[in-house]
């Protein structure tokens, strides 16, 4: 049976929000919900934390032991070698990419991008819910792959700036690369559940604090939001950072 492992990437030093993986949202870090809820994901043979060796990062190590999660430590800067090494020492077949600071991942959204993904099994290397464009809210970004497809963009690409970003070697070479992605029938893409600064984790906050379990899927969260449509004002104007050209 194939082996898919989830390599959640965290580390402390953000940008625009420096230590934003451990802040509290509604009672919980931000880690611990992308973890807890990437988690329920049926499809998912493992979970793995990928951080980097920087001693910065300890805490993020520390929440792992406390709460029984697996872990790595790689480089800070090369992601696509954190995960290359992350997927061969956890023996994956597939690989689920997330990041640590969608604290709203749906597990249901992760199964069903796996489900399309082995529908397609042997004529797909990548498969994602943000092409041919983005129609769910950013901060549902699932991406999955081949050990096959990682292993090749890991051995090629020489690009510093593109392997900072795991997956860009592939998205790029579509003629080395079989690529496919799942579209909703509605384009919910204007909405931002992401953390990234401030006004995200403001965003979410308010969002989950109206939640009393953790168990939401991501339709009950756009119900929410179109019934309290003022909401989504609070980080409408951040703009995502622009990936190298």
């Amino acid at each position: 049976m194939s082996r898919v492992v989830a390599i959640v990437q965290a580390r402390m030093s953000s940008a625009r929000l420096p230590g934003k993986v451990l802040m509290d949202i509604a009672g919980m870090s931000m880690l611990a919900r992308s973890v807890r809820r990437l988690s329920r994901a049926k499809s998912l043979s493992e979970v793995v934390v990928a951080t980097t060796i920087e001693k910065s990062d300890d805490p993020i190590v520390e929440q792992c032991e406390i709460n029984g999660w697996k872990c790595f430590r790689g480089s800070q800067e090369d992601v696509l070698d954190r995960y290359h090494s992350a997927a061969t020492l956890f023996k994956a077949d597939s690989v689920v990419r997330i990041t640590s600071d969608c604290p709203m991942i749906d597990p249901g959204m992760v199964d069903a991008v796996l489900d399309e993904f082995f529908t397609w099994e042997g004529d797909v290397d990548y498969l994602s819910n943000m092409i041919p464009r983005r129609t769910y809210p950013r901060g549902l970004d699932t991406e999955v792959f081949t050990y096959g497809a990682l292993d090749l963009a890991w051995e090629q690409d020489t690009d510093p700036s593109l392997r900072e970003h795991v997956t860009q070697y592939i998205l790029r070479h579509p003629e080395i690369f079989r690529i496919r992605g799942i579209m909703n029938d509605i384009d919910y893409s204007s909405m931002r559940w992401t953390v990234d600064t401030p006004e995200d984790l403001r965003f979410a906050r308010t969002v989950l604090e109206n939640f009393q379990n953790d168990q939401f899927t991501w339709k009950e969260i756009v119900e929410f939001l179109q019934a309290r449509p003022e909401i989504l004002e609070i980080n409408k104007e951040i703009r995502q950072k622009v990936l190298p050209s």
